[in-house]
């Protein structure tokens, strides 16, 4: 139990490097929370800031997931095994969404959540986000490729983590609804803004013409 608990602090203090905040603060001088939506994710810095600052964004909550996980790994594999990558990457999660340097006012996790899936389970953790992402781009609607993701991501968990590894994907969605459940509202009420597919319709009618 020790071995899972430092896991999961060392992905949280590793998740609570917010990206989007510096890329905010050397682009535009700016907090990141009086930008846009206010969002520190990538999804926001490229709409506001720019494509190669949303891109920065990504590369870095990518990065930062995967050395949190490696380090959790170094320090605890030996005895964990896969187990390592589990609890770290929650604490990624944890720590990216709600840290501690923000009174808990994080971002919402999709790209750390996506990092996560990946290194636990490469195949089918790539299979859930593309999966996610494609119905992203068909619908518009972000928040629902957003808690998609780790919803296809249960079943593979079951088959390839058993009941622990079930377990911490069941949570890791939960938490991806607590950040998008007002735009699953929005969803439902038929007042989210479809913004993806809007700018895919842009693109195809300039190419017509």
């Amino acid at each position: 139990m020790p071995e899972r608990a430092g896991s999961l602090v060392i992905g949280y203090f590793a998740g609570c490097f917010l990206t989007a905040a510096i890329v905010a603060r050397v682009a535009k001088g700016r907090n990141i929370r009086e930008i846009g939506t206010g969002n520190p994710g990538m999804a926001n810095v490229m709409a506001n800031i720019g494509k190669k600052a949303g891109v920065i964004v990504l590369l870095g909550d990518i990065l930062k997931t995967v050395l949190g996980m490696g380090m959790a790994w170094a320090l605890f594999g030996a005895s964990l095994r896969r187990n390592a990558f589990l609890w770290s990457g929650l604490g990624c999660v944890l720590g990216h969404n709600f840290p501690f340097w923000c009174k808990g006012k994080g971002g919402k996790g999709v790209t750390v959540t996506c990092s996560w899936l990946i290194v636990l389970m490469p195949i089918w953790g790539s299979l859930s986000c593309i999966l996610g992402g494609l119905l992203t781009l068909q619908t518009g609607y972000l928040p629902l490729g957003a808690v998609v993701i780790p919803a296809i991501a249960i079943p593979f968990a079951i088959w390839k983590l058993g009941k622990e590894g079930f377990l911490l994907i069941v949570l890791g969605e939960l938490i991806m609804i607590s950040r998008h459940y007002r735009g699953i509202g929005r969803i439902l009420r038929g007042e989210e803004e479809r913004k993806l597919r809007r700018r895919n319709q842009n693109t195809t009618e300039r190419r017509k013409l």
